[in-house]
């Protein structure tokens, strides 16, 4: 039976067990609210967001149990705001309307390297998506692209590039290919789409991870997106790709914002699905792969496949061009 000078060192130690557990939570979702990314280890910590209510929700049970109403109050509150970031982010559907003047299915895939070129040929002939964004191409990647797929993908853009600055956008109906995006490291190219009566503006995102030391360099390729998506604010816009952020990053949201742009995933309720890492111990908890269209667009559904080979899983979506945004 514990004295009551073992006891209160017990109920000390929780109270600060319960701090410690707040401090990581406090910061990131203090950063979230601010809207600002700060620098390491906040932007990669930002991917975890959802997954910060979890300790939290142990300093309020703690804070609760030892009777620490100022501890349990700061638990509270670190709690309900990190469960309220977890919302999907923008409105629940785009502004659309009129008729329908084309049907669209786009597929983006980061194949690692070129790794999951094969799966990727293999999926392409079953889903049969009209455009198609790949990250991570390298020339033998879009040579084995070429091969497996034939002539079912006759137009395309491309940066031909050794390792992870390798892209490729492919179409089955008319691109013209546009110049990469300037600036960047990893290559996005970009292309006009003859999409039913009229042109979309396409391009294949990619920005650098925020890896330690490189956090500005992310920082700044993001915004290069979010100038090229407001520089084509008012047209029929598909940007799309592996973009290394999250709903949760401020600079991600910088280019829907900017751009007047929808995540397609949101749009179709898959707003927290993962799409990285996949293939580790634990399922995948971040979704860095987006397909963001402008407001002429409707989203008729999304889905995540899985692609052996590579660490990232791919995104379907089939889009409705309307007549009038």
């Amino acid at each position: 039976m514990a004295t009551p000078s073992t006891s209160h060192l017990l109920r000390r130690a929780a109270a600060w067990a319960a701090g410690l557990l707040l401090v990581v939570p406090t910061a990131v979702t203090g950063c979230r609210l601010l809207g600002t990314d700060a620098v390491t280890p906040v932007p990669q910590l930002l991917a975890l967001l959802p997954w910060l209510a979890v300790p939290a929700g142990l300093a309020l049970l703690g804070a609760l149990l030892v009777r620490r109403p100022a501890l349990a109050a700061w638990a509270g509150g670190v709690l309900a705001l990190t469960l309220w970031f977890t919302q999907p982010y923008g409105p629940a559907d785009t502004p659309a309307r009129g008729p329908v003047t084309a049907q669209l299915r786009v597929l983006a895939a980061n194949v690692e390297f070129g790794n999951a070129t094969g799966e990727l040929v293999a999926t392409v002939r079953r889903e049969r998506p009209d455009l198609v964004f790949v990250s991570e191409c390298d020339p033998a990647c879009a040579r084995a692209l070429g091969a497996g797929l034939g002539g079912r993908y006759p137009y395309g853009a491309h940066v031909a590039a050794a390792g992870p600055g390798g892209s490729v956008i492919l179409g089955s109906r008319p691109l013209t290919p546009e110049p990469a995006l300037p600036g960047t490291t990893m290559g996005m190219p970009g292309a006009t789409a003859r999409v039913g009566p009229g042109d979309v503006t396409v391009r294949l995102a990619h920005p650098m991870p925020p890896l330690p030391g490189l956090i500005g360099l992310w920082k700044r390729e993001l915004g290069l997106l979010r100038d090229f998506a407001a520089a084509h604010r008012g047209g029929p816009v598909i940007l799309a790709g592996d973009f290394n952020a999250t709903q949760d990053h401020a600079a991600f949201r910088s280019v829907l914002d900017s751009g007047a742009l929808h995540d397609a995933a949101r749009l179709a309720g898959a707003a927290r699905t993962g799409s990285w890492p996949r293939g580790r111990a634990v399922p995948p908890y971040a979704q860095i792969d987006h397909v963001l269209v402008s407001a002429h667009f409707s989203v008729r559904g999304a889905r995540f496949l899985d692609l052996p080979r590579t660490d990232h899983r791919a995104l379907l979506v089939d889009l409705d061009l309307h007549a009038r945004p």
